[in-house]
Parts: structure tokens; sequence; C-alpha cells
């Protein structure tokens, strides 16, 4: 049997409630002060793109408000309109840098939906490629990415620099 070693999944596994426990990444990243280190992509008046450091695939991103909140419900208009805005802008980015074929546009509302921060609402942008869900997740429970974190970033960031340079 061949194996595929992706080590940088075990950190995750291990660290992941160390880092819940040193405060939200939604939180804690955006006053960090270094958008880099912190895949912080954009940042709007209410809300950003920040890059997820463990991807479902290669160019995933998540929308967040900077303020502190569990329920959708309790976006304000404002916040909920920039989200969006920023998704599309996202999705605009990705898809000149990328070229995907498809996106999954979503929230896990809740830890019981999924969400690894429940606390803090997010946004997932995830683009999609034909084939780009095959045995590797369904057998192995492993994604083969393509590219860095640090790559990708750079080739988002650039794109995301373009378009909004064309926008004025």
């Amino acid at each position: 049997m061949e194996r595929l070693w992706r080590p940088w999944r075990i950190k995750y596994i291990r660290d992941i409630e160390r880092i819940r426990d040193e405060g939200c990444i939604f939180c804690t990243k955006p006053e960090s002060g270094d958008d880099r280190q912190s895949l912080i992509l954009y940042r709007g008046e209410k809300a950003y793109i920040m890059m997820n450091l463990f991807p479902y695939n290669t160019g995933h991103v998540m929308v967040s408000p900077y303020r502190h909140l569990g329920e959708f419900e309790d976006l304000d208009d404002e916040e909920r309109k920039e989200m969006m805005d920023l998704a599309a802008l996202a999705i605009k980015a990705i898809k000149r840098a990328m070229e995907p074929q498809a996106f999954n546009l979503g929230m896990n509302l809740g830890k019981v939906a999924g969400a690894g921060f429940h606390e803090h609402l997010h946004m997932h942008v995830v683009p999609r490629w034909l084939g780009d869900t095959n045995f590797m997740p369904v057998v192995a429970k492993a994604k083969v990415l393509p590219e860095s974190i640090e790559e990708n970033y750079d080739i988002l960031r650039s794109s995301l620099e373009e378009i909004l340079s064309e926008e004025g």
C-alpha cells in the first residue's frame, strides 16, 4: 500500500484545542498587525478576507466580520452586506488567479453544524474543479493540495490588488 504523508494536518489535529484556548483566531489575527503571517488577504471596514490555514481545497478563503459574534441574525446590515460583497470579491479574485470551475460558499452555524470556531461567524469560499473530490478524501481521508499556503497567498493577494486597482 502506498502512503500519502500530509504532516501539516497533524498540527491541526494536535493543536486545535490549544489554538482555541489562545483566543478566537477571527479576533486575534486581525489584531496581530502582520497580514501576511495572519493570511489576511483584504481588510474592509466591517469584515475581512482571510485564507484558511487548513484548507478544504487550494484557494479556500473565509470572510469574517471583525466583531466577535456567533449568531448570524446578530450581524448588523452593514456587516451582512460587506460580508457578501467581500465573498463576491474573493470569488472574482480566485477566478482570475486560479480559474476554478465552480465554488462552494457557505457557513457552518454552530458547533454541531461543523464550525471549528462556532463563537465567531465566518463564511467559507471554496473553489472547485472537476475531479477535485476523488478517492483521496473519500478513502484516504486526505486532500492533495498542489501548492503551499504561502504561494497561494501571494497569488490571491496579487489578484485582489489587480482587481481593486482596476475598479479604482
